[in-house]
């Protein structure tokens, strides 16, 4: 059995989960903090999160998590059959993680953790953001998922992303960059799903634990 480590706080993490869940595969959870004790490090030799130990050893980085869950359970496929249209999977998730989410990324910070952005870095990330924003929503489809008629992997990584630049976006600038766009109901509509209720519960929860534990 796969067990999954990390944390619920992470979208790296749960687009992992998110997989697992559609594809009913039975697995573990582990609570790792990403923290870089040698166990941690034999494991996922950056510290980071999630990775997945399986009977024949641990794997770390999501992408590749993704990949090796569909190699092993194949069926309900989160992958097109067709290979040019894998590939446009793959180029929605790249732009997802690359150009919008690690952009986006630059403020969290000062958007959700209290810290400080020099004004410098919050002007040219918004720029940069709307110009992504802009270049994402040319390829998505929202036909009703983001890469047409079919839950994908991209939903994967959509459904944990996207909320989280707008929220960042909100918090810093005071307007959403996918505001008006057909996201805004794509995440409402994907928000309904079984494994995206239940993933964002236990993100709660985790929240919550992170939070007692940040308690003198």
């Amino acid at each position: 059995m796969i067990t999954l480590c990390g944390f619920a706080l992470s979208n790296y993490y749960n687009k992992v989960k998110i997989a697992l869940l559609e594809k009913g595969m039975p697995f573990e959870e582990e609570l790792n903090w990403a923290t870089k004790d040698e166990a941690t490090l034999a494991q996922s030799p950056l510290g980071k999160v999630p990775f997945i130990r399986t009977p024949q050893g641990p794997l770390s980085e999501s992408a590749v998590i993704m990949e090796y869950i569909e190699d092993l359970q194949p069926s309900p496929s989160l992958w097109p059959a067709d290979p040019f249209a894998r590939a446009k999977v793959r180029e929605l998730i790249v732009y997802l993680e690359l150009h919008l989410e690690l952009v986006a990324r630059r403020v969290y910070s000062q958007a959700f953790f209290g810290g400080k952005v020099e004004q410098s870095v919050i002007d040219a990330t918004r720029k940069e953001l709307e110009r992504n924003v802009g270049a994402f929503l040319k390829l998505a489809k929202f036909s009703p998922y983001v890469a047409g008629d079919a839950f994908t992997v991209a939903d994967c990584a959509a459904i944990v992303s996207l909320p989280l630049i707008s929220q960042a976006a909100k918090a810093v600038w005071g307007d959403d960059p996918l505001a008006g766009s057909p996201a805004r109901d794509y995440v409402k509509e994907m928000s309904q799903r079984a494994s995206v209720i239940k993933v964002m519960a236990d993100r709660k929860a985790n929240a919550e634990l992170r939070a007692q534990m940040a308690k003198p």
